[in-house]
């Protein structure tokens, strides 16, 4: 693929966390950089973790974020290409966003090329992870006859207890104290090992909180995009070159 205009990279807002209020405050700020960079996007990647949670019952979605979707489905409108990857907290995702705002959704890594670069962008949760507890539950969230259990569920309660285990999930992480481990990162590791298998000009990762521009080797680069609870930056991509940026005071 090949355009004039910029592809534009974004993840982790967790919309719904910690609170309505904050949640709303921070949902302002992203509706604000959509505005910001309609005119020159060709393209949008939404990599991952845009909800706390999300489920989509037959006919319920959860309530809220309408100025985000109603954001989206004018960006669409206009021509712009929005590709929505499911992450760890918002994986329930299904069609509605195809559906009624023409999102291409996605729920694997993808790979490819836009201006003559080859990308492989991915959310990042479970990549090359040694944790057997967490691969069990990331089987268990994509299984279908769970799917489909808990849609049984009255979604007053559904989304209650979802909520619950997201926000326990987050403050458990918290408390283990964070922190971004560079080059010796599982993502890091993982792009690393495919580049000897297929080059990649670019490998875009969303996942771990933290805003990071690696060098891979000579030929390729590492992003890890950050979130937009506390650094508020974003990728992009203009036909070129590739920066991260943080979006703050309109700009």
């Amino acid at each position: 693929m090949t355009t004039s205009k910029k592809t534009y990279f974004a993840s982790d807002f967790h919309l719904g966390m910690p609170n309505p209020e904050e949640s709303l405050c921070r949902e302002k700020k992203i509706v604000a950089w959509l505005e910001n960079i309609k005119s020159t996007a060709g393209k949008l990647f939404l990599v991952g973790d845009v909800f706390d949670f999300w489920f989509e019952y037959e006919k319920v979605i959860p309530k809220g974020f309408i100025r985000l979707q109603g954001k989206l489905a004018e960006l669409s409108d206009m021509g712009i290409e929005v590709y929505f990857f499911s992450g760890n907290h918002d994986v329930w995702i299904f069609d509605y966003f195809k559906k009624e705002l023409n999102l291409k959704i996605y729920y694997q890594p993808l790979s490819l090329e836009i201006s003559g670069k080859k990308f492989f962008v991915a959310h990042g949760d479970g990549i090359e992870s040694h944790f057997s507890g967490y691969k069990i539950i990331k089987w268990i969230f994509h299984n279908r006859f769970c799917q489909r259990f808990f849609a049984f569920i009255h979604p007053d309660l559904g989304i209650y207890f979802a909520n619950k285990w997201s926000r326990h999930s987050r403050k458990s992480s918290d408390r283990k104290g964070e922190k971004f481990y560079g080059e010796k990162e599982w993502a890091f590791e993982f792009a690393k090992k495919m580049e000897t298998q297929q080059h990649h000009d670019f490998y875009v990762f969303g996942h771990r909180h933290f805003p990071a521009d690696l060098q891979l080797n000579e030929h390729s680069r590492f992003i890890n995009l950050g979130d937009w609870l506390n650094y508020f930056t974003y990728a992009v991509f203009d036909g070129e070159k590739m920066e991260l940026r943080k979006f703050e005071n309109g700009s």
